[in-house]
């Protein structure tokens, strides 16, 4: 496939990064040629430098061809512009922008092909706020994944010691259960080693376990692998851009919220739009102000500036004053994993975010949502199975004769409103929402081809 992608920056060089290693054709358009020279020696791509809207520069990126366009500059109007002149002038089939002003994104109408032709609007502010979201509304996940618009969920959550499953093998999970209510473990991790679960395999301590199950269920299966911790009410967010306030706005009717912004306008301006939220003029990284605020007694902390500096230090410093968890912003891709080995719980990667949604609309073979996980190592995929078993290599087949690659398990199936744990013999049928965990990225192309439907394969 031939894509290009209009912006080198954090966003653009993950999607990049995570397309190049796919058999694409991967062009990235930036106006900083240092930018584009680091991504070149790095990755297996071809960079042009230009403006990203301009024509000339689109013809030099190979767009005539180009089968889809992502941008991803940091300007939502030459995002928009980008992807006009690629539909009217080069009509480029599959056209995907990043825009991030609420201002835009609450006008669906404007993007039509009659208006601006954008095919796939991608909000990195919007999916942080929903990721974020589903980890206050379950405490002790790590992360919180949407299947079938909602009806089923895969969640990371760490084993602890008083978990009643911790030391046990998996096969006495469904012992645990109550009636009507079941869950399939897809992977566990343990010291960053992929371990693909039987019913023998035994949880320990400390493992970071892959869980998928009915959204009802989720609470149930948790109390098993962990003791359950208490709901959340107080919630503190330091930064009150894009994604603090409107997580502020999406938190403030169920919890009690308290925003702390440095630019007093701008701590002015959310303030109005909040109803009940308290916001408050400071630095988050004041101890004084913190002790004051009682972050001792705040069940999370979430820390969303544009700093990921200040970030990790406000977050260590909540943590160290008796934060309950702590929740921090972090851009840069090697912060990540460095931080979260230490004394912050989760650090939120909007790269790692938006990938997935991204993903969804590139992906070939009717997969309809993908979430990017470990870094971009695993994936966790939703696709649809279509044709018959004379078309399919899914379809009226047990899982046990799909010809799934080493590693990669099926957890389950959404059929209708119903979702149905997969066991051996569980026979896909025809429009199943199959849900796949991949352990390893490579295998996605072997994985494209097992949904793609085939006249001649019988």
């Amino acid at each position: 496939m031939k894509i290009v992608v209009l912006g080198a920056g954090q966003v653009g060089s993950t999607v990049a990064h995570s397309l190049s290693n796919e058999e694409n054709d991967i062009t990235i358009v930036d106006t900083d040629s240092n930018r584009l020279k680091e991504l070149q020696d790095r990755l297996d791509i071809r960079g042009v430098l230009g403006f990203a809207s301009y024509p000339k520069t689109l013809i030099r990126a190979g767009i005539e061809d180009a089968d889809i366009v992502i941008a991803l500059t940091n300007s939502d109007e030459v995002n928009m512009t980008a992807c006009q002149v690629a539909y009217t002038l080069f009509n480029t089939p599959t056209r995907i922008a990043r825009i991030r002003s609420a201002e835009y994104m609450e006008q669906p109408d404007l993007f039509t092909r009659e208006h601006c032709p954008v095919d796939v609007l991608i909000s990195p502010e919007t999916l942080v706020v929903q990721y974020i979201s589903r980890l206050i509304e379950y405490p002790g996940a790590l992360q919180v994944l949407d299947f079938a618009d909602g009806r089923a969920q895969l969640v990371a959550t760490q084993a602890y010691a008083g978990g009643p499953l911790v030391g046990q093998r998996l096969h006495q999970l469904r012992q645990h259960m109550p009636t009507g209510a079941d869950a399939r473990v897809a992977a566990i991790y343990r010291q960053d080693k992929t371990i693909i679960p039987d019913g023998r395999t035994v949880i320990e301590e400390n493992d970071t376990i892959f869980f998928l199950a009915a959204r009802k269920h989720i609470r149930t299966v948790m109390k098993e692998l962990r003791p359950l911790e208490r709901s959340v009410r107080r919630i503190v967010l330091a930064g009150g851009g894009n994604i603090g306030s409107n997580l502020a706005r999406k938190l403030e009717h169920l919890h009690h919220v308290k925003v702390i912004e440095r630019n007093r306008d701008i701590a002015e301006t959310i303030a109005e739009d909040l109803e009940k939220a308290i916001v408050l003029v400071g630095d988050c990284a004041d101890e004084e102000l913190l002790r004051e605020e009682a972050i001792d007694t705040a069940d999370v902390y979430c820390v969303l500036t544009n700093d990921d500096e200040a970030n990790i230090l406000s977050s260590m410093l909540a943590k160290r004053m008796g934060a309950r968890k702590v929740i921090a912003l972090i851009n840069r891709p090697s912060y990540v994993d460095l931080v979260e080995s230490g004394s912050i719980d989760i650090a939120v990667s909007p790269q790692q975010v938006t990938i997935g949604a991204l993903l969804t609309h590139i992906r070939r073979g009717n997969m309809v949502r993908v979430h990017s996980l470990r870094r971009g190592a695993a994936e966790a995929i939703e696709a649809i199975a279509l044709g018959d078993k004379r078309s399919s290599r899914v379809v009226g087949r047990a899982v046990e004769d799909i010809d799934l690659p080493e590693g990669t398990t099926i957890p389950a199936i959404v059929r209708g409103e119903d979702v149905i744990i997969a066991h051996h013999d569980t026979v896909i049928q025809q429009e199943d929402h199959v849900l796949l965990f991949v352990p390893d990225k490579r295998q996605i192309a072997a994985i494209e081809r097992l949904f793609q439907v085939s006249a001649t394969f019988i």
